[in-house]
């Protein structure tokens, strides 16, 4: 997946469990497990604001964009829309 979850380095550096921040978060650990693997389809803003909160950080602190390897499947300006 090209959006790459960074959660796990913003816990290192704040010497944070994963329990504890889903504690402090509101979600499950469950979830979070989820979310900090990768594994979501989609995260909420408020979701994404509180974990900022917790972690006193930015949401590019969090999730960062990674070219993939092969073509983007999303269509261009100039690949035609199918109707």
């Amino acid at each position: 997946m090209p959006i790459a979850v960074d959660i796990d380095v913003m816990l290192a550096r704040r010497k944070m469990s994963v329990g504890e921040l889903a504690e402090r978060v509101g979600i499950t650990p469950a979830n979070l497990a989820v979310l900090k693997n990768g594994r979501a389809k989609a995260v909420r803003f408020s979701t994404l604001a509180a974990l900022c909160a917790v972690l006193d950080c930015q949401p590019g602190d969090l999730l960062r964009w990674e070219p993939a390897d092969e073509p983007d499947r999303l269509p261009t300006r100039d690949t035609p829309i199918a109707t």
